[in-house]
């Protein structure tokens, strides 16, 4: 198994940074990509970013594209989410995820709440 522990949520205002923490453990020589999800009140969970875990290769959603930025530490089998330009439709909590090369994002962190508000 995979466990998984996002950090650095919190409160900020429009236009300010957060950068997300996703700490990774247990059979991470088995994780393929890590991804970042969101969701909303009231909404469906929505992915977010994602990172190849080899090569560092990512891919965005388009409504974070030139905001967001993936990106990740192996030696700290750590992945970072990078959160600029942030506007009040990025509020939700946000959990990290992790997949092998056959499977769909089977391991989940428990999320990190995200608040963009003056």
């Amino acid at each position: 198994q995979v466990q998984l522990v996002e950090s650095g949520g919190g409160l900020v205002q429009p236009g300010g940074s957060l950068r997300l923490s996703c700490a990774a453990s247990g059979r991470t020589f088995s994780v393929y990509r890590m991804g970042w999800f969101r969701q909303a009140p009231g909404k469906e969970r929505e992915f977010v970013a994602s990172i190849k875990w080899s090569d560092g290769s990512t891919d965005y959603a388009d409504s974070v594209k030139g905001r967001f930025a993936v990106s990740r530490d192996n030696a700290k089998n750590t992945v970072y989410l990078q959160m600029n330009s942030l506007k009040p439709d990025d509020t939700a909590v946000y959990y990290c995820a992790s997949r092998t090369p056959y499977t769909n994002y089977n391991y989940w962190g428990q999320g990190t709440q995200v608040t963009v508000s003056s």
